[in-house]
């Protein structure tokens, strides 16, 4: 996973977006000790994304990420 992160700069087409995470990579390391600490450190970087574009950031608790990524909202809907 780790060597995952680290190419992604490499692979982003948009040279100030990659070279953007490649900081974001140094500043703020990936924990990759297991799915949780993963999800929250992607859901924080997301978060940094929304906070550049503007955009409302979202909860970062594992229950929320769960929902938006892993399992899908409790009544099936989808958004």
């Amino acid at each position: 996973m780790l060597m995952l992160l680290r190419s992604l700069p490499v692979l982003y087409p948009c040279t100030t977006c990659a070279d953007d995470f490649g900081e974001d990579l140094k500043r703020n390391p990936p924990d990759v000790s297991g799915r949780l600490g993963l999800s929250r450190w992607l859901c924080e970087r997301h978060n940094e994304v929304n906070e550049k574009l503007g955009k409302e950031k979202f909860d970062c608790r594992i229950e929320k990420v769960d929902e938006r990524w892993k399992d899908g909202p409790a009544d099936g809907s989808c958004d």
